[in-house]
């Protein structure tokens, strides 16, 4: 015999007795005493509630059904996600960071240390990908200082050179509120690192602070476009001109949302950002799918080159890999245009602090991974692969991550979310709600006040110096003394891996185009 609870029985009683226990204490406070009429009102206002939600509001079924208990089950869905983050999820299952990974930046960028005791709480089930050590590791004072310049295959007056292989990715003054854009610029410059501005138009907080800024120019082109939405050369080249701007990144496309342009929500568009990106402030602003000049692989090798050319910086472009074949064709218009960007990020599916429509965020693009690999392969099989830069994007939050990325042909990584983390973000997942409750994705004044800025820059730079110590250390047991010498190698890749199967396929089909 199983026990149920019939909570239609339930509800139509809890219906009856509300209104029967606000006459009850009316009588009681007219006939004992005057404070029953405190219960009175109390129940009095919950019998109009109940009414509306049975009898005049349409839109909610279970408040029709159920009346005020109905409510209950809006009440438990809204904190669903945050009763199973603190007490029911596990240390490793959440998504899309667990608990274990956010903990490790937490710790990094407070400056505690993150080592662990008893064991990692990850699977060793050759079911992960691990990074190899070497029988023989390289003294730390034998390991050559990171360094990368971008424009030097090109040989222009204006590289730009890198010291440490992380900067902060793309991430707008509009997506984030100008608190968070101000800690990360400021702790940025201090930890020595570049930041990309995202497509946020003219990046007016980030030239604040005075480091070193990557341009992003959106398709929407805001803060260099033309009112027909073309690139406005003179826009450009006097926003080139500002010292902090280092160089452009021509976004192609984005790992949250490949073949959709930029979006950013009704709700997070101040006046401020409203004249900045020149759009009105009561709808959403959702970008072109491409570049107006951008509609062939020879029409976009030719603007990558105008761009160059306008800037006079180093010139990059961001895309998710879609089609490999794609990719290929476009590397190959390159060469016959003898044109080349000077460094190409990967965003891989996984990247995400961008507002999407789910259906892109969980089903489209290229993973990080395998596309790294194809990217490599293609660059180097053509010959072309010291006439670029490869920058690596997509969850790359914690050092092995990105020391894999680097592996699979990546010279540099980007992050978004894991200086998110560093800031504070708890993974409440509201960033396009305007409600971020520790003030890193929202305008509200009320909300941003919670991210002091100073304190969260100290954060930036902690985390940035957490990574770098892991950096060396990984040099160092992987037997390497010099960056530029990591390769596959050194990855265990067990066969029955997802990245195992796409690479295999991608070596299987890379055979077959050579034999026919």
């Amino acid at each position: 015999m199983s026990a149920s609870v019939d909570l239609h029985k339930i509800s139509k009683f809890a219906n009856l007795a509300i209104p029967s226990l606000a006459g009850l204490f009316f009588l009681g406070g007219h006939f004992v005493s005057f404070y029953f009429h405190f219960l009175t009102v109390v129940f009095l206002i919950l019998t109009i509630v109940n009414l509306f939600y049975m009898f005049v509001q349409k839109k909610h079924a279970i408040l029709r059904n159920f009346g005020i208990l109905g409510q209950a089950r809006y009440i438990l869905e809204s904190v669903g996600p945050e009763m199973r983050q603190y007490l029911f999820a596990s240390d490793t299952e959440e998504r899309p960071f667990s608990r274990v990974e956010r903990s490790d930046i937490y710790r990094k960028s407070k400056g505690v240390d993150s080592a662990s005791s008893f064991g990692s709480q990850l699977n060793f089930d050759n079911s992960e990908i691990k990074v190899r050590h070497s029988m023989y590791p390289s003294d730390k004072e034998d390991i050559v200082q990171f360094s990368l310049t971008f424009g030097e295959e090109r040989g222009i007056e204006q590289t730009f050179t890198i010291r440490k292989p992380y900067m902060v990715s793309a991430m707008s003054y509009g997506a984030l509120g100008v608190n968070a854009v101000k800690a990360l610029s400021r702790g940025a410059k201090m930890a020595g690192i570049a930041m990309n501005t995202g497509e946020g138009g003219i990046p007016k907080y980030h030239m604040e602070e005075g480091g070193d800024l990557i341009f992003q120019m959106g398709t929407a082109k805001f803060g260099v476009r033309n009112e027909d939405g073309t690139l406005n050369d003179e826009k450009l080249k006097k926003l080139a001109a500002e010292p902090s701007i280092k160089m452009i990144e021509v976004k192609l496309s984005q790992g949250a949302k490949p073949g959709k342009g930029g979006l950013l929500p009704k709700e997070k568009i101040s006046k401020e950002i409203s004249e900045l990106r020149g759009v009105p402030m009561n709808r959403d602003v959702v970008s072109p799918a491409h570049h107006k000049e951008c509609v062939c692989k020879k029409s976009t090798v030719a603007f990558i080159k105008h761009v160059q050319d306008v800037s006079e910086l180093p010139v990059g472009i961001k895309l998710c890999v879609g089609l490999t074949s794609e990719f290929r064709q476009l590397v190959e218009e390159m060469m016959l245009q003898d044109v080349f960007p000077d460094y190409i990020a990967i965003d891989g599916a996984e990247g995400g602090t961008g507002a999407a429509p789910k259906a892109f965020m969980d089903g489209y693009g290229m993973p990080l991974m395998p596309a790294l690999y194809s990217v490599n392969n293609i660059l180097t099989e053509l010959g072309v692969r010291d006439r670029t830069k490869i920058i690596a994007a997509g969850k790359l939050i914690n050092s092995s991550q990105q020391f894999m990325a680097l592996a699979l042909g990546a010279d540099a990584i980007y992050s978004a979310r894991g200086f998110m983390l560093a800031l504070g973000c708890i993974q409440s997942m509201l960033c396009g709600s305007n409600t971020c409750p520790v003030g890193i994705t929202t305008h509200d004044p009320d909300l941003q006040r919670g991210l002091v800025v100073e304190d969260k820059a100290k954060r930036i730079v902690n985390y940035v110096n957490g990574l770098e110590h892991d950096f060396y250390e990984m040099l160092a047991a992987s037997g390497i003394r010099d960056a530029k010498d990591i390769n596959i190698d050194q990855l265990y890749i067990p066969n029955d891996t997802a990245l195992a199967d796409q690479i295999e396929y991608l070596l299987e089909k890379h055979q077959s185009s050579l034999i026919s």
